[in-house]
Formats: structure tokens, C-alpha cells, sequence
């Protein structure tokens, strides 16, 4: 049963990790570019749900709601003032840009909110009240005699992620906008040419990307509880790793890398060490690349010089 234990925490773990590589590989596959303040995001979404929880007392639901605006407007803002006006510039220059953009978010989060930590509220638990008064708290299930522990909070956020992979496959195939937004990912000078505003659809990108990321925050400080300005940087990273892994500007490859990631993370912690589940990790993810460049379901393409 410990294998199991193991097994549930890193599908769970690998499913917050796909949720944030949606972000990447949404961006990438329409943009062509890395977006590496979206870990900062994450950040972002967290610290506004938070205060909306536990400031201000209002519902999970209603700060997850919160959050998911504020990251939108600010994925939106973000892509406007510092993306936008290096669509024709080396990429490069726009991979400095995105890292200037996280470290922007990470110092503006420590003057508003200070570098101390933030024990984040487990709101995934059940109250009960028996007969005699005393009110116990349930934190998840239990099967097999206690020996198979599963949390509310993994229970949500693998559920989370299915759910969010389903609607955002749906509405790719199926919607006016997700169908733009494949064409432009395949040729944003043809798709304009077609009528089809590629600087709207990419904003658009940057809005589900970023309101997924307010989810993906939240979901991961109810499992991780600890809140400072730099939450979002190492799952960032890993997420992108995840992306990359899978195939990145796929999103079943998304979902893939992410669970495998997450899965590799947690059985070296437990069976190796947990100084060593990084390395591990992005070991894994150098040999992937080796035996296939394009992760395990991106597709090669051939471009004509």
C-alpha cells in the first residue's frame, strides 16, 4: 500500500504540474515564445486567494473566482506592455524580457506583501459535530484497514486536472476561438491573412494560461502550504520541464509529462533521496531529449531554409 500512497501523491502532484505546463505549451505553440514570468503567476493567484480566504473570510470557491481574474487582467497586461512589442524581435531578446517579468512580479510581491511565509488555509476538509459535541475533522479517506491514505486535496486536483484537460481540448476542437488558435499556431501569417486576429487570439492564450496557473497556485499551496514570493519559480521551472518532456505546444503532451514528471519526483524522494529528486528529474528529461528532440508526443517539423 505504500507504493500506492506514493503512486496517488505523484499523480496528484504531476497533475498541478500539468495544469502550469498548459500555460507553456498554450503560449509556445501559438506565440513561439517561452513565457517564463508564468511560474510568477502562479505566485500571483495564490497570494490573492489567500487574503480572500483568510483576510477576508470569503469562500474557496469565490477566492479561486478572485484569483483566476486578477491573473487573467494581469496575463493580459503582462503580454500587451512587455510581449507585444517584440512580436518580430529575436527571441532572445524576448527570453530576457521574460525573465526581467519575473523577476518584476517577485520583487513586487515582497514590497506588497513582505518575504515572510504564508501558512496557506487546507479548506478540502470535512467538519462533522457528534452526539456529544465534539467536532472532528476529516482530511480525506482511508481504505484497506488505514492503510491507503488519499486527501481531499489530491482527490480535487486530480479531478481538477482531467476536467481542465477535457474543457481545453473541447474548446480547441470545437470553438471559433480554439479553432483560430490552432490556425495561428500552425501559421499566424496565413491565419491573418484569413481574417483571423492573431494579436487578439494570442491575448486570449495568455488569458487561459494565466487564469489555469491562479488554479494550478492554489491547488498546489492547499497540498504545499507554505507561501512566499518565490512559490511559483521551482514548479514553474518543473512545469516548463514538463511541457518540454511531453511535447511541448501539445497538450496531451502536457498532461503526459506532467504526470510522469510528478510520478519521477515523488518515488525518488521516497526510494532515493530528496536531495537528489531534482537532479533525477532533469536527468530523465536529458535523456528523453537525447533519444527523441520533440518529447514523447511533440511531432518534428521540417522547415524549408
Amino acid at each position: 500500500m505504500t507504493f500506492l500512497n506514493f503512486l496517488i501523491s505523484g499523480i496528484s502532484l504531476g497533475s498541478i504540474y500539468a495544469i502550469i505546463a498548459l500555460g507553456y505549451t498554450m503560449v509556445y505553440g501559438i506565440a513561439k515564445m517561452l513565457n517564463f514570468a508564468h511560474g510568477d503567476v502562479i505566485m500571483v493567484g495564490s497570494y490573492i486567494c489567500f487574503f480572500a480566504v483568510s483576510r477576508y473570510e470569503m469562500p474557496l470557491l469565490a477566492g479561486v473566482v478572485l484569483a483566476m481574474a486578477v491573473c487573467t487582467v494581469l496575463g493580459i497586461v503582462v503580454e500587451r506592455l512587455a510581449y507585444k512589442p517584440l512580436r518580430q524581435a529575436p527571441s532572445l531578446a524576448v527570453l530576457i524580457t521574460a525573465i526581467g517579468v519575473s523577476y518584476f512580479l517577485q520583487n513586487a510581491a515582497q514590497l506588497l506583501w513582505t518575504s515572510s511565509p504564508k501558512v496557506f488555509p487546507n479548506a478540502f476538509v470535512i467538519k462533522s459535530v457528534d452526539s456529544q459535541g465534539v467536532e472532528t475533522v476529516k482530511t480525506g479517506i482511508q481504505l484497506f484497514d488505514g492503510q491507503l491514505n488519499i486527501s481531499y486535496v489530491t482527490l480535487v486536483t486530480i479531478a481538477a486536472c482531467v476536467i481542465i484537460m477535457a474543457g481545453l481540448t473541447l474548446f480547441t476542437t470545437y470553438t471559433k476561438m480554439g479553432k483560430a488558435m490552432r490556425a495561428c499556431s500552425e501559421d499566424k501569417g496565413a491565419a491573418q491573412l484569413m481574417g483571423i486576429n492573431v494579436n487578439g487570439t494570442i491575448s486570449m492564450t495568455f488569458a487561459i494560461g494565466s487564469a489555469l496557473a491562479a488554479i494550478a497556485g492554489v491547488l498546489l499551496c492547499s497540498a504545499y502550504p507554505t507561501l512566499v514570493p518565490t512559490t511559483g519559480s521551482m514548479p514553474g521551472i518543473k512545469a516548463f520541464t514538463a511541457a518540454v518532456f511531453g511535447g511541448i505546444g501539445s497538450i496531451p503532451g502536457a498532461l503526459l509529462g506532467g504526470i510522469l514528471l510528478g510520478i519521477i519526483q515523488i518515488f525518488t524522494q521516497a526510494y532515493i533521496s530528496t536531495q537528489l529528486a531534482d537532479a533525477v528529474v532533469f536527468a530523465v528529461l536529458i535523456v528523453v531529449l537525447l533519444v527523441k528532440p520533440a518529447g514523447l508526443l511533440g511531432k518534428q517539423i521540417r522547415e524549408k531554409v
